[in-house]
């Protein structure tokens, strides 16, 4: 098994130096800056791979390629994004990076309702809560039928959660 560390490219804090000092040997990054459903340019890709290999580290998994919302819906420009996404993997493929991750979730990439959630053990983590989103679903946002989405017994929740929390924290 590979010791692997999600990068977010250069910009990140967390340096290539350091997920090496913490004992990582692979990446796991994407061009992040190419998020409109282009393809990855095999030249962008390489020169990435460069910094990685630099820094004494493989980049070993591709996380993610985004996938355009037109792919995801169905519409009928989603052959062009389609044919990009392949082009993305092929160029991958040439680069010797083989795997990748991916999801097909719609509308949004991944979603959270804590983006600071105190762990127990004095660090934080991203969270999801469903009864916070069903209150922010359909109390604050008020998406036209959200209730039909929920359970009597989730409605329920999610009120009782939205009374619960002060006007900064709804914000």
């Amino acid at each position: 098994m590979e010791q692997c560390w999600r990068w977010y490219g250069p910009d990140d804090p967390v340096t290539l130096d350091h997920i090496k000092q913490a004992g990582a040997t692979g990446i796991v990054t994407a061009l992040h800056n190419i998020y409109d459903g282009s393809a990855w340019p095999l030249d962008t890709i390489l020169e990435r791979k460069r910094i990685i290999e630099a820094a004494g580290l493989t980049w070993s998994v591709v996380e993610s390629i985004p996938v355009h919302n037109s792919i995801k819906i169905g519409a009928a420009e989603r052959q062009r994004y389609a044919g990009w996404y392949k082009d993305t993997i092929r160029a991958l493929a040439k680069a010797g990076i083989s795997t990748i991750c991916y999801n097909f979730m719609p509308v949004v990439d991944w979603t959270r309702t804590d983006l600071m959630y105190r762990l127990p053990t004095t660090g934080y983590a991203l969270r999801f809560d469903a009864i916070d989103f069903a209150a922010y679903d359909v109390f604050v946002l008020k998406r036209k039928n959200a209730e039909a989405s929920y359970s009597p017994a989730r409605l329920k929740e999610a009120e009782a959660r939205l009374k619960s929390l002060s006007d900064e924290q709804i914000e």
